[in-house]
């Protein structure tokens, strides 16, 4: 048993970028045969250099339209990532109800419209079958200013053990990252402001990850999508309903 997806159909949403674009690089790597892809950007998703069949579908996770035509269009299903998501963060005092509801809506609301379409393909499908959530250290450990982000997070966590208990014969789990360089953070004013105060993006990350962290590696996408893809894979055959956390021994 291995990491060899030949044959084989996987959904990824957020694909157009950070740890969604790795693994949808990862697993064409890997053998899969046939990819389909979701994400709000439709420029960055046609500009991905793959070698499998893509099928591309360009909108909202939380659109539940896009979900059913995706599920009368995809057929076979055998590995999903829901990696979809938002990040933003604000002292509950300061949060605004409007950026709760936004918050929610995607990186929630999206991702089980998501996973429920995923299941029921995958339920139509033979052989071995996975799925890994995208949650956050911020789920799994309370994090000042983190009060939208780490619920929706904290949810998905929980959603994937829900959806495990329910589906023995697919494995479902979910991955806890914590500082890794990606767009979903790195475009945020907070992390803009300390790219200005310490000069590079490079830099701001290192800060970040030297406040939380002994490890003074700043971790990728890549690696991400590195441990993302084992969980997806035959080799990890006895993991199912865990969340994994990968934050350098965040502190």
């Amino acid at each position: 048993m291995g990491q060899d997806f030949s044959g084989r159909t996987a959904l990824v949403t957020g694909a157009a970028s950070g740890i969604g674009e790795a693994c949808a690089q990862w697993l064409d790597h890997h053998g899969i045969e046939r990819l389909v892809l979701v994400d709000m950007d439709g420029a960055r998703l046609d500009g991905l250099a793959l070698s499998c069949t893509v099928i591309r579908h360009v909108g909202s996770v939380a659109d539940e339209a896009l979900w059913d035509r995706i599920e009368a269009e995809t057929g076979p299903l055998h590995h999903a990532v829901i990696n979809a998501g938002i990040a933003d963060g604000a002292p509950i005092v300061r949060q605004s109800l409007d950026g709760w509801r936004a918050m929610h809506q995607v990186n929630l609301e999206g991702a089980f419209l998501s996973l429920r379409a995923a299941l029921r393909l995958m339920a139509a499908t033979s052989g071995a079958r996975s799925a890994v959530l995208t949650s956050s250290v911020a789920g799994v450990k309370p994090l000042a200013g983190t009060c939208a982000y780490g619920t929706t997070k904290a949810a998905v966590a929980h959603l994937a053990k829900v959806a495990a208990l329910e589906h023995s014969d697919i494995r479902i789990n979910a991955i806890a990252p914590g500082r890794v360089q990606t767009p979903i953070w790195t475009k945020t004013a907070q992390f803009r402001a300390m790219v200005e105060q310490y000069g590079s993006e490079e830099a701001a990350m290192a800060a970040l990850v030297a406040e939380v962290s002994t490890n003074e590696r700043v971790a990728q996408a890549e690696d991400m999508a590195e441990q993302i893809g084992f969980l997806l894979s035959d080799a990890a055959w006895t993991i199912t309903g865990q969340v994994i956390v990968s934050d350098c021994g965040y502190r």
